[in-house]
Parts: C-alpha cells; structure tokens; sequence
C-alpha cells in the first residue's frame, strides 16, 4: 500500500531500484530541511518487504500461550547459535486484511482454527530500514478449535514446530534470552500489561 508523501520537509526524492530478488530494496535520495532552514542531501536505503499481522493465542483457564520454534538465517548470522527463534504466530498480509491473513496464519502455523482476534496496536518494526507496519493481535483458543498439527504451509519450508508454554514460563524466557523476538515480547508484555493472564 503507498500512502500519498506529505512531508513538505522533503524534497526532490528519487527511488533506485537495488534489489528485487526477494522482496524490494531502494535507494531513495532527497533534500530533508533541516530545522536550521538549511536543504541537506541525504540517502537512504529502505527494504520493503509488505506489511505484517502477528498474535498471542492464549488460554486464560489453562494459563498458557502457544508460541512457535523455527529456524530464522538472519539471526544465525548474527550470532545466534543455532538460529533457532521461539516466536509469536505471524505472517505477511495477504491483500491487505490483517484480520484474515492472521487467522490463516493461525491455522497454517498451529493447528487451531480461531474465528475471534482482538487487535491491540500497530508498530513499525524496523523504522531505520525496514518498511513494514506490523499489526498486533491478541486471541484466545482452546483445545476443541485444534483441527491439524499445524507446521507452517508445504510450500514455504517453515517447519514450524507448535509450542503451548505456561505464561509465567514464557515470561521467564524473557530474562533467559530463550525468547529474543521482539514481536513476541512486546505481545508478552501486553498480555502482562493488560492482566490477561496470570503472572
């Protein structure tokens, strides 16, 4: 989605494709006007690779979230031994309806079928280089809405292992570096903000 540019501190921007193997990378220059009256040229490169939905399952009676374990290469690559990440559910938008895409996500990714999502807040995630809005949701399940085993989609080689973790314990992984997913701490924290579960 682009939105119409309206920011009359900006000037003179052109876009240079560098990348579209994956998804987009552009080198975008511009003139910013300084609060010092002052026109200064700058560059930048931004990675837009859509937009994205992610939640927090959680069962209030059970007191326990699902999460998922999945191999990630960017944090392989930055020092994380076995890039191995414990994550809330998420995914990509699929024509632009956050609510849809992260109930299909859902159940692609764990198994559960849930047709009721609350979303709680928006962010950008990356606003130095990375384009993408994520949308935040927080949804509860239970055992009856389980109709497969999940895993991620055949044809996007997630192989996404389903976790059901007591809360307390997810809270704890935290502290431990066991969860270092920021989408997935900041659903944490909301759930432990907003006293959906115990603690």
């Amino acid at each position: 989605m682009k939105f119409q540019m309206q920011n009359n501190r900006i000037r003179n921007m052109k876009r240079e494709l560098l990348s579209d193997n994956w998804y987009t990378l552009e080198k975008v220059s511009f003139e910013f006007l300084r609060d010092d009256g002052v026109w200064e040229k700058q560059t930048r490169e931004a990675y837009d690779r859509g937009n994205g939905a992610a939640i927090l399952l959680y069962n209030a009676n059970k007191n326990t979230v699902v999460l998922t374990r999945q191999f990630r290469m960017p944090t392989y690559l930055n020092g994380n031994e076995d890039g191995m990440m414990v994550e809330a559910c998420a995914g990509l938008l699929e024509k632009g309806n956050a609510e849809e895409t992260i109930k299909m996500e859902v159940e692609e990714e764990t198994g559960y079928q849930i047709d009721k999502v609350e979303k709680v807040f928006e962010a950008y995630m990356s606003p130095g280089s990375v384009t993408e809005i994520l949308h935040f949701f927080v949804g509860q399940y239970e055992e009856s809405m389980k109709i497969s085993d999940g895993g991620g989609a055949e044809d996007e080689t997630e192989n996404i292992e389903v976790l059901e973790i007591p809360f307390p314990k997810a809270l704890d992984m935290m502290k431990t570096g066991e969860i270092r997913d920021a989408k997935t701490i900041m659903l944490l924290q909301y759930a432990q903000i907003q006293g959906l579960l115990d603690q």
